[in-house]
């Protein structure tokens, strides 16, 4: 089914109940998660990531050797008096749920939260049956009364408020609720507490199954899935292969993250524990009996071996399901978890769709582009799943087998790779929007192009790009230079922003550095790898290696961390197969430098990174590239820090996402000048006149929203207020 996804996106934003709970949300969480990690170790970052390393390791152990585990698992739970089935889709878990169901006589069901459940659409196909299906997880029901999804997996009605709620339990129970939160609950128990008792089934999910004695666990709040467990007198537990985990030892791996990560506790109110069938009490043709309870364990499949076995995409195995990556996630806390159109949502959702379920690449497709690659979620996440990672080999693969769109097609390989043509096209373009231009930005566009400069200006295509500047730049190298670098401009520095170019270039020349700049340089290829095309990408690889392998460098420096990190990391792991260019491309990356920090160690050596005291308020944004992927963020505060003149004040939340991230600032625009309007106001409450930045990408957006909401401000890069204090 088509969908029209920017309207849905504006009608979210709209959405003024969901907005408020998300924006809340998402500003209390980062800090009350780290409280509950004060007790951990000495409450540092490297204990808390101790942990995180060791459920990774335990993960992809498991996942390395998981049919192995997987039989372990099936002995251990028939030993104990437990059935197992094996499905291998959504469909064949339901026709065999159905069996059972009927051959023992079953009517009535309840069932605690289970996101596998929702992945197949059980409750719809049980309930077509004839069957009675009634979810017990508070926030479930509400949503299946009010005919919704999940929107979160751990917080599935968190785009509700307690009015909402009050109207869905009044239109279910025909009666009118007030929207008291105690007596809601209150009134959930006395409804449920029936459920319970008569329920023939209990279907739970878990959050792991321990293969070597059969147990499996639940982590919960509510206490409704040990009532589920316990009262029915058939118990069914679906679990996807990726909740085994090998030893009881490792339970503690899982506890001591998930709940800290998942809810911000330092342990849920409920774990519980089954391993086996227990004693059960019920009322038998008149007649109370007592006999052991039935116990079904459902392996689900739906896509996980396969994913298993593939070397990259296993590694979403040490997703643990805590949710942790979407409540950091810049854009799920703008348009929350429905947009996404399946079960799962964020950027692990994209992930899950891509692998779980029949047509799951169509799915995949359709929202994989909200991921925007700022690697927040791996900075929490507790398996440390490599979230972008995954989703570019997704992107990588959907393209190998569809193919690019045509004006896709036509950019990327037939544009970009061809440096000439593109440059001139370039050069055209900064004569083509002379009409439109004031000064160095674009604040208006006529016609159906308006919305773009809705909310930010654009900058302007530079008349005279850097390439042509360098030859009189040239002439002030150092007679007697320490080092030969090397220039890697990218397009933005090379055509949007010259004269930070430059800048970056007198830097070095005062560092007593000889720079130079390879003419033929092209493009990094980030646009097209981005979008999934890695074939273009390794084109323009191929040709800024060649040109750069010929300037005799010592270093390679770059003032755009998408750059830096495209071309010191992505090349290696784009040619990792290619014996033929691996050397080459290893030798390369080994010489790139992204330019505060290595200026920042030279200037460490020099003595010239003391603290001084200045009177020019600036402050400074993080860029995604430069703070999660390279590393890097103490370095350009301590070069600011040490800059004449300055006094450096931080903003609230510096590294959150400006909202540029490439071309989806232009594609998703309704999305990203909230962010923007974010960072603005961050900016603003520092009551700074100037904020830094050490990214081309950034400088554009945060520029070009600093030159219609706060014109007295304004944006450079590092290398620009290094250079006004040679």
């Amino acid at each position: 089914m088509s969908r029209d996804l920017h309207s849905e996106i504006k009608t979210k934003l709209k959405d003024d109940i969901m907005q408020g709970a998300l924006t809340k949300f998402a500003e209390q969480y980062p800090g009350a998660r780290l409280k509950s990690y004060e007790n951990v170790g000495d409450g540092s970052q490297e204990a808390i990531d101790e942990l995180r390393d060791d459920l990774r390791d335990m993960k992809l152990r498991t996942v390395e050797n998981i049919e192995k585990y997987a039989d372990e698992f099936q002995k251990s739970v028939e030993a104990r008096g437990g059935i197992v089935y094996r499905a291998k889709d959504g469909d064949d878990l339901k026709q065999y749920l159905i069996k059972i169901a009927n051959e023992n006589g079953v009517k009535r069901i309840v069932k605690s939260k289970s996101m596998a459940t929702e992945e197949i659409h059980l409750n719809h196909d049980l309930e077509e049956k004839g069957f009675h299906v009634r979810e017990t997880d508070l926030g479930e029901w509400m949503l299946a009364v009010a005919g919704q999804k999940p929107s979160h997996m751990v917080m599935p009605a968190i785009h509700l408020n307690r009015q909402q709620c009050a109207k869905f339990f009044s239109q279910e129970l025909k009666e009118e609720i007030p929207s008291d939160i105690p007596f809601m609950i209150q009134t959930a128990r006395r409804v449920l507490r029936e459920e319970f008792r008569t329920a023939d089934m209990g279907i739970t999910g878990a959050n792991f199954g321990v293969a070597e004695n059969g147990a499996i666990g639940l982590v919960t709040n509510e206490g409704n899935a040990r009532l589920v467990t316990t009262l029915p007198r058939i118990h069914v537990v679906i679990i996807g292969y990726e909740k085994l985990i090998p030893k009881v030892k490792d339970i503690a791996k899982i506890v001591r993250l998930l709940p800290r990560n998942g809810t911000c506790q330092r342990m849920t109110s409920y774990m519980t524990m089954v391993d086996g069938p227990t004693p059960v009490i019920y009322k038998k043709d008149g007649e109370w009996v007592e006999e052991n309870r039935k116990q079904y364990v459902i392996l689900l499949d739906n896509g996980r071996l396969k994913a298993a076995h593939d070397p990259k995409m296993r590694q979403a195995f040490q997703c643990v399901r805590c949710a942790s990556c979407l409540n950091v996630c810049p854009i799920w806390t703008l348009v929350g978890g429905h947009v996404y159109g399946h079960i799962y949502s964020g950027g692990i959702g994209a992930i899950l769709t891509g692998l779980l379920g029949k047509g799951s690449m169509e799915a995949f497709g359709q929202f994989s582009d909200l991921c925007i690659g700022c690697r927040k979620c791996v900075s929490i996440c507790p398996g440390k799943v490599p979230i972008p990672d995954l989703i570019d080999e997704l992107r990588h693969r959907n393209v190998k087998e569809k193919g690019l769109s045509f004006p896709e097609k036509m950019a990327f390989q037939h544009i970009l790779t061809n440096r000439s043509l593109f440059h001139t096209l370039l050069r055209a373009a900064s004569l083509a929007q002379k009409p439109v231009q004031s000064g160095k930005f674009i604040r208006h566009l006529p016609l159906f192009f308006a919305h773009l400069t809705e909310g930010r200006s654009l900058p302007a295509v530079s008349d005279r790009p850097m390439r042509d500047r360098m030859a009189e730049l040239s002439k002030k190298n150092p007679a007697n230079p320490v080092k030969r670098v090397a220039f890697f401009s990218g397009c933005n520095l090379d055509f949007v922003f010259p004269d930070t170019a430059e800048n970056v270039v007198k830097v070095l020349q005062d560092l007593g550095m000889e720079v130079v700049f390879p003419e033929a340089q092209s493009c990094c290829g980030k646009p097209a790898i981005g979008m999934g095309d890695r074939d273009t990408g390794k084109v323009l690889a191929k040709q800024n290696i060649e040109a750069f392998e010929k300037s005799g460098a010592d270093v390679i420096i770059c003032a755009c961390p998408t750059c830096a990190e495209t071309l010191e990391k992505t090349y290696v792991e784009m040619f990792a197969e290619d014996s033929s260019w691996r050397t080459r491309v290893e030798l390369f990356a080994a010489k790139i430098r992204e330019f505060t920090s290595f200026v920042a160690e030279e200037y460490e050596k020099q003595g010239r990174l003391k603290e001084t005291e200045g009177n020019e308020k600036v402050t400074y944004h993080d860029s995604c590239h430069m703070r999660r992927g390279l590393g890097v963020w103490k370095e350009p505060r301590a070069l600011l820090k040490a800059a004449k003149g300055v006094d450096f004040v931080e903003m609230h939340n510096p590294d959150k996402c400006c909202g540029m991230a490439g071309a989806f600032g232009m594609r998703y625009a309704e999305i990203s000048l909230p962010m923007l309007k974010e960072k603005l106001t961050n900016v603003k409450n520092t009551g700074a006149s100037t904020v830094a930045v050490a990214c081309p990408a950034c400088m554009m957006q945060i520029g070009g929203g600093l030159d219609q909401e706060l014109p007295n401000v304004k944006v450079k890069h590092v290398a620009d207020i290094l250079a006004e204090r040679l």
